[in-house]
């Protein structure tokens, strides 16, 4: 348990928090390049509780700027794009992509008040299918070199999903090892060549098992956890045999993104982003090492479970998440469909807006959920104390963090440990556009290299 004190800092993300002041330290998902397509890109946009407007001009910049007019406080999410900017609908006055007021129309001939008239903007960037905007302080980071982001366009797909409650307990179930045997159980096992595009379906490397059979008849996996320079590796191991142990690696990506397999060939880095302290949405790159993806499908999979424009799922709350008794008795686990996303959303927004940690009771599984804890509270004290958090890089050392590796196959039970690395390595000596091996792999395992 802890304190509500203690839940707070870890929680609240407003801009005068400890935790909110970390968070503004980061490149942030704003929206999805998607979402700006079409005739009018223009999108209001709530970020770490923030009302801005995000807009692209007849340039093709990119603007996010406070969503009420510096004069009068209209709505600018309702404006016009025209002559380099996005203009009031109020009274006509005109910003462009960094704030700048550049025309006051009502005004006499030959006013300057413009020039002193600056609405807040944050500088943006389009990586890998996704707007991020920084909300900090000073110069933004260089994005780590990792494979979401140096991947070719081609070999990516991007999209997202809102959530109903804090982005903390959001975060807390993708790195959670335990609950997919529980929460994504399948009954039956399906046709492993159907499984593109869609999590836990697929075989696991090395063996033709489904994942669904390994999740539903391992359910006690141990679970090893190691702290990195960009936060935390996740093992968990699922013995199957004397001879044969399932391993799946994942990341914890600081401050709230997270690594994952989906398949053997394709990887998903996902962040849970803080709207408000009570909202969230995650954004995910599905990345591929091996052929290109195929967005039309991954995109035409995800719209059937999801509403535009604000990417709410078509199961929720209002509709108890399509709970289906008879479903829950013989088919699925929850009893809320095949998508594990809705699984997750069920069980984070039932917390409440908020999950109360003062009430809750951990276990040896949890352990990943504790040391993420205590890496948070130990990073939000370094800002406290005027030190940058870890993952905040520059150009000089961007490069320094790759990868970050990730498995999910059935190796033997004993040098499992290097087993994992070598299948990662592997894969990735078949993409041209991926480090060979990430240098902390390398590090640990310097034959892997000399093999190059």
């Amino acid at each position: 348990m802890m304190s509500q004190e203690q839940n707070d800092l870890i929680t609240r993300t407003g801009a005068t928090t400890p935790c909110g002041r970390l968070m503004r330290m980061y490149w942030q998902p704003a929206a999805l390049v998607d979402e700006l397509l079409g005739e009018r890109p223009v999108r209001p946009v709530r970020l770490l509780g923030e009302n801005l407007v995000l807009f692209r001009d007849e340039q093709g910049r990119y603007g996010l700027i406070d969503r009420h007019c510096a004069h009068r406080g209209a709505d600018l999410a309702f404006g016009r794009l025209e002559h380099g900017g996005l203009r009031c609908a109020f009274h006509g006055w005109l910003f462009d992509t960094s704030g700048q007021c550049l025309e006051t129309p009502a005004e006499p001939s030959g006013s300057q008040l413009c020039a002193n008239i600056r609405q807040r903007a944050y500088p943006v960037v389009e990586r890998s299918g996704i707007l991020w905007a920084y909300l900090g302080e000073g110069q933004p980071p260089a994005f780590p070199e990792i494979d979401c982001f140096i991947a070719p366009d081609s070999h990516t797909f991007a999209f997202k999903g809102h959530m109903a409650c804090n982005w903390l307990q959001a975060l807390e179930v993708g790195i959670d090892p335990a609950h997919a045997s529980y929460l994504h159980r399948f009954f039956e096992d399906e046709d492993t060549s159907a499984a593109y595009g869609r999590q836990f379906r697929a075989a696991s490397a090395s063996s033709e098992l489904p994942m669904t059979k390994i999740l539903r008849d391992y359910d006690r996996p141990i679970i090893n956890v190691e702290q990195t320079e960009y936060g935390l590796r996740l093992i968990a191991l699922r013995e199957i045999d004397a001879e044969r142990t399932h391993v799946r690696v994942t990341n914890q990506l600081f401050p709230h993104g997270f690594v994952i397999p989906m398949s053997t060939e394709m990887t998903i880095t996902q962040w849970h982003v803080p709207v408000d302290d009570q909202n969230c949405y995650w954004y995910a790159i599905f990345t591929s090492y091996s052929t290109q993806v195929d967005k039309n499908k991954m995109r035409e999979q995800r719209l059937e479970l999801y509403e535009l424009p604000d990417y709410i799922s078509r199961k929720n709350k209002a509709n108890d998440y399509g709970f289906d008794a008879g479903e829950q008795r013989t088919s699925t686990y929850t009893g809320m469909g095949h998508d594990i996303n809705v699984h997750d959303q069920w069980a984070v927004e039932s917390m409440g807006p908020i999950q109360d940690r003062t009430k809750e009771h951990l276990g040896q599984s949890d352990k990943a959920i504790v040391q993420y804890r205590r890496l948070l509270r130990q990073e939000i004290e370094k800002v406290a104390g005027g030190e940058a958090p870890i993952l905040v890089l520059d150009e000089s050392n961007a490069r320094s963090i790759q990868g970050p590796a990730t498995m999910d196959g059935i190796g033997p039970t004993q040098g499992w440990e290097t087993f994992w690395m070598e299948v990662d390595v592997k894969r990735r000596r078949g993409a041209p556009w991926a480090a060979p091996v990430p240098k902390d792999i390398a590090a640990k395992v310097p034959h892997l290299t000399a093999a190059e």
